[in-house]
């Protein structure tokens, strides 16, 4: 095993402590990346602050790229000096949901307490989210990597690991839009921004942000929105219907966890229409529903892990998509820090103004 640096949480809710620790080679079908860049995604902050509970102490971070420095026995397609996005998608590739398509769902579970990482005196230390990415390096099995253009910065491609194929792969993936429908996003951060980008893509005919920010509701326009609606309206649901045209939507997109928004998701619905669950609640927090109405009028509503994608299909898409200047994601990049800020970078991305703050290291 050989010693790196990585920001460890001890205690939810604490600060992250940068300090060494050790790092198994890889095994069979895995590969290690010496990372260049991560980005913060609001899901290590809620992991790290105990949202969900979790085995610590804990290596966080999920959003990462940079290149292969080994590769385990029984790796194919890739090399070390190779160029990767580093994601938390471990599928193995043969269970009913990757055979049917669909390996952010993979039915095999995974340990990350027994993972390649320890604390120096051999006790276990969790690869949180199957890649532990707030460190030097990880080790990572083949299929939660793609290869990349080395011209692609890794501060950018970082992005395409969560965010961005979270956001356009619901809009594209699980809404699964068709030129001409109307959108509702909820939510205008990091994920509702790809939301809207998808929705763009898709063709949408109008793009609706919802959000408790006049600022962020002018970034969203900047991303493709149509229009925008201050959430903190008495009905701004309402507000959403005439921006319509006097109907609701094909596809509501909630991108946050806030369970407000889950109360009210249904209300922007079209006949018809559906809610596409994308941010995270914590565990516990629970939303009502009249369901009557939406059985009456052929509404519904599904969970999207991963904007459903299949990134070795997706990533690569998506990288021609942002060459053609059709795709943004170095706009997305509010804030680069070191690692020895991470704790700050964490704090900025908490106030809700950072679009995404991304570490990079120096080797």
């Amino acid at each position: 095993m050989q010693k790196i640096k990585a920001a460890v949480c001890h205690a939810f809710g604490a600060p992250l402590v940068i300090e060494d620790i050790l790092i198994a080679p890889p095994s069979q079908g895995e590969v290690e990346v010496t990372l260049d860049a991560v980005a913060i995604c609001h899901s290590d902050i809620s992991y790290a602050e105990g949202a969900w509970g979790g085995f610590l102490p804990a290596v966080y971070g999920h959003e990462a790229a940079g290149r292969i420095t080994a590769v385990g026995p029984g790796v194919s397609g890739f090399a070390p000096g190779d160029s990767v996005v580093v994601t938390l998608i471990r599928s193995c590739g043969t269970c009913p949901s990757c055979a049917g398509g669909a390996p952010t769902l993979c039915l095999t579970p995974y340990d990350g307490s027994q993972g390649p990482l320890q604390m120096p005196d051999g006790s276990a230390l969790m690869q949180a989210m199957a890649c532990g990415a707030f460190a030097e390096r990880v080790v990572v099995d083949q299929r939660q990597i793609v290869k990349i253009p080395d011209t692609l910065a890794k501060e950018t491609a970082a992005l395409l690991s969560c965010g961005v194929i979270t956001g356009v792969g619901a809009a594209v993936n699980a809404a699964q839009l068709r030129p001409g429908q109307d959108v509702v996003v909820i939510g205008a951060g990091g994920v509702g921004l790809n939301a809207i980008q998808g929705a763009r893509i898709a063709g949408a005919r109008r793009i609706v942000a919802v959000d408790m920010s006049e600022d962020k509701l002018d970034i969203a326009r900047e991303f493709g929105a149509t229009d925008g609606v201050l959430a903190t309206l008495k009905s701004p649901w309402k507000a959403c219907f005439k921006a319509l045209g006097g109907k609701g939507a094909e596809a509501v997109l909630v991108t946050v966890g806030a369970i407000p928004a889950y109360e009210q998701a249904t209300r922007y619905m079209g006949v018809g229409g559906r809610v596409i669950m994308i941010g995270m609640p914590h565990s516990g927090d629970k939303a009502s529903y009249e369901p009557v109405i939406m059985a009456a009028i052929g509404q519904g509503m599904i969970g999207s892990k991963m904007g459903d994608v299949v990134i070795q299909r997706d990533i690569p898409w998506m990288i021609d998509l942002y060459d053609q200047g059709r795709l943004k994601l170095d706009e997305l990049i509010s804030g680069r820090w070191r690692f020895d800020q991470i704790n700050e970078a964490i704090a900025d991305t908490k106030s809700g103004a950072a679009r995404r703050n991304v570490i990079l290291f120096d080797h």
